[in-house]
């Protein structure tokens, strides 16, 4: 039977993307289709074949504005002097009036069945999903679920996941500490909850998401400290991605020459200002026997040098399906899609984290045995370089790599995905069950 489901995320490429690739198999197996999301994300979705109900509402771009103070920082990481917290409040809190008022109208135009939502997108899993009597599931715009438990480190610190019990009892402290220090937010979405005659949370945001009845993780346990300790309603299912442009890619790159191993670097696709990370892996690696591959927003490259070296070739974007595969090493700051598309080819990494959940993104690379990470505050090119070195010459990392390729491989992806939000809908599915939950882990 076909069912509807309505996709709400935020416009940017690492929330927007994997989404697609999950709509993409869900219209494959017959359904219907749409998306809630920024004006600037128009012709990404249309040209996917999917109806766009955009932003009305809401403000795309006072959400813009607030995420380029942190955005911003540079190797800084993030905003000083106690201002990310409000920062995060405007982003995240204050824009679910307006996203429930948009949401609403939106529904009321769709009748879909299930409402996937961003995981950062609040309005549907903090007031819709009660308010309304409609599903809500929660695809991750992150490398693992953000409910707290005994096998995962404080969230955002960049921490080691626990393995004793005295660490655990550290890492059990310092969340609770991290959820006080919340508390400001907690009320203010309580405020929120009230007007829509809610009740108000009694815990915090993190631990209220293990509530809902489905919370999709594309990633695999491997790259998510092994987790067992989450609740049934969370599955991995491996990498969910979709990429567009990949012919143009491939043509771009036929220009590289292939006779010596490729490394790529890359920043985020909301990075802003000073690109340290690609500066200073050109002058790491201008003499050393590769090929460079840097991809950077047109207006950042600027920042470049004007003269750049012969084996260092820049263009602005490039497909990670088609250019990981060829790479024998990655530079990046740690974004979730770039971690996890260089986890899925086997690629080695270098991450240098400095904002958001690149911390804790660069601590499960290293747990995982395929990467190296470097301080942003302290990176020269010394220290890039002789990472770089580093990975491609100890096989261990290469070995590791090409260990969570085959897990990768071997995950069901956005086809899982698709049956699981099938079944959301009330409608089973007779292919196998591929995702792996927690509880079936443990």
């Amino acid at each position: 039977m076909s069912r509807r489901f309505l996709f709400a995320s935020w416009p940017f490429p690492g929330h927007l993307l994997p989404q697609l690739s999950v709509a993409r198999a869900l219209r494959e197996r017959g359904h219907e289709v749409a998306f809630y999301t920024g004006e600037t994300a128009r012709e990404t979705v249309t040209q996917a074949g999917f109806e766009l109900f955009p932003f009305r509402a809401l403000s795309e771009q006072r959400v813009r504005e607030t995420l380029s103070a942190v955005d911003g920082a540079g190797r800084r990481g993030r905003p000083g002097r106690g201002r990310l917290l409000p920062l995060l409040r405007d982003w995240l809190v204050e824009t679910i009036p307006d996203q429930v008022a948009d949401l609403r109208g939106v529904l009321e135009s769709c009748d879909a069945d299930v409402l996937v939502a961003d995981v950062s997108l609040w309005g549907p899993m903090l007031v819709l999903w009660e308010a309304q009597p409609l599903p809500v599931a929660l695809l991750s715009t992150l490398m693992g679920p953000m409910i707290p438990g005994p096998d995962a480190p404080a969230f955002g610190f960049g921490l080691q996941p626990p393995r004793t019990p005295l660490a655990r009892l550290g890492a059990s402290a310092l969340t609770r500490l991290t959820e006080l220090s919340a508390m400001p937010l907690r009320r203010r979405v309580n405020e929120v909850r009230a007007q829509h005659g809610l009740a108000p949370l009694r815990e915090s945001l993190n631990r209220f998401t293990a509530r809902l009845p489905l919370y999709i993780v594309g990633n695999v346990p491997e790259l998510d400290y092994d987790r067992r300790d989450l609740p049934a309603s969370v599955h991995y299912v491996g990498n969910c991605i979709w990429y567009p442009r990949e012919r143009a890619s491939e043509r771009w790159l036929e220009r590289v020459p292939s006779e010596r191993p490729w490394v790529h670097v890359t920043e985020s696709t909301t990075a802003l200002g000073d690109p340290f990370l690609a500066r200073t892996a050109i002058e790491a690696l201008a003499r050393e026997p590769v090929e460079v591959i840097v991809t950077i927003p047109a207006e950042r490259a600027a920042w470049l040098p004007d003269a750049l070296p012969a084996n260092v070739h820049v263009t602005d974007w490039l497909s990670h399906s088609v250019l990981l595969a060829r790479c024998s090493a990655l530079v990046t700051l740690g974004g979730k899609s770039t971690v996890l598309a260089a986890a899925q080819a086997g690629v080695p990494m270098v991450v240098v984290p400095n904002n958001w959940d690149k911390p804790d993104n660069a601590r499960r690379v290293t747990a995982a045995g395929v990467g190296i990470r470097l301080s942003p505050r302290r990176l020269d090119a010394a220290r890039l370089r002789g990472a770089v070195r580093e990975l491609l010459h100890t096989p261990s990392y290469r070995q590791a790599a090409d260990r969570l390729s085959q897990r990768f491989s071997a995950a069901p992806g956005p086809l899982r995905a698709a049956q699981l939000l099938e079944e959301l809908a009330g409608g089973p599915t007779a292919e196998p069950q591929l995702s792996l939950s927690a509880r079936e882990a443990a």
